[in-house]
């Protein structure tokens, strides 16, 4: 299968992702989700590590590497999972919150923010084109602040915007921290994916701890097939990206603005199926986001 069919498939279950999290969260408890969510990615890779411990000597380098980890490394994934956590966490209160076809558009200007912190943080120099794609990606941002205020909601003040935007600069920085130990510390992708699953189940351990001790009768939970496949798309999602971005042939500046078309998947869902409204202002703004996108990966 090529690298461009691949980055579409990554962006297709990107978008059933966003879908399975609205779907989850809709009038349901968070805490409870997020732990289900994430001990379902947990025992995905559960087999392939134990197979490693077990059986190293049969296994694929790849999968072998899972358990040659080392204490720094142990640590440098721990801390990715604290930080993806808390993302994660304020991402799927506001998306309970919010249409989501205001949501995800929020969440897709993390570009921007990657590379403002690239910039601020590791002195990086945009291009030119990134430069204005920066730019148009906040002039998008902006005017989406607008078309939001027709439906009531109001950037400057909404808690859920407030979430979303938070969660978006935490899920930038992890971008970042992602680039630091695939490229700089040298861990395989596989291996950051695993571990970094098996250490979110305690970090979100005690957010569902307080929820059913103080909340569970205010909140209650309801289990839903949606809940375990967040984990199975967002796995799906990611063994495409990083199957593609491992071709000789593929291009970088063409793979990320793929991936971000993801937004047109619960875009629709929420015009078509949930019956959001604005659908026209919306989607010119999601162009202006894509378009700065495709300019900062030039």
């Amino acid at each position: 299968m090529s690298w461009f069919v691949l980055s579409l498939l990554s962006a297709l279950f990107l978008g059933f992702y966003d879908i399975a999290k609205k779907a989850a969260v809709r009038e349901n408890a968070v805490p409870p989700v997020l732990l289900c969510n994430v001990l379902t990615a947990a025992l995905l890779w559960g087999p392939m590590a134990a197979g490693a411990w077990l059986f190293p000597t049969e296994v694929a380098d790849w999968q072998r590497a899972l358990v040659e980890l080392d204490l720094q490394g142990h640590l440098l994934l721990a801390a990715k999972s604290l930080l993806v956590g808390m993302s994660w966490t304020l991402a799927l209160f506001a998306i309970k919150r919010l249409p989501i076809s205001i949501a995800t558009p929020i969440r897709a200007t993390s570009p921007l923010w990657t590379v403002t912190f690239a910039v601020v943080a590791m002195h990086e120099r945009p291009t030119a084109n990134q430069w204005c794609g920066m730019l148009l990606i906040l002039i998008a941002f902006i005017a989406f602040s607008r078309v939001g205020k027709r439906e009531g909601i109001h950037f400057r003040s909404d808690r859920g915007v407030l979430l979303m935007v938070l969660a978006t600069l935490l899920g930038a920085a992890s971008a970042l921290y992602d680039k630091y130990l695939l490229q700089q510390v040298g861990l395989p992708p596989a291996v950051v994916q695993a571990w970094f699953s098996f250490y979110l189940v305690p970090v979100m351990l005690p957010l569902s701890v307080h929820w059913w001790l103080r909340e569970r009768r205010q909140h209650p939970f309801q289990w839903r097939w949606s809940i375990p496949m967040i984990a199975v798309f967002l796995l799906i999602a990611d063994f495409s990206y990083f199957t593609a971005v491992a071709d000789t042939e593929a291009l970088i500046s063409v793979i990320s603005p793929l991936r971000r078309t993801s937004i047109l998947v619960p875009f629709l869902f929420g015009i078509l199926h949930l019956g959001e409204k604005n659908w026209k202002g919306k989607l010119a703004c999601i162009c202006g986001i894509l378009l700065g996108v495709v300019w900062l990966s030039q």
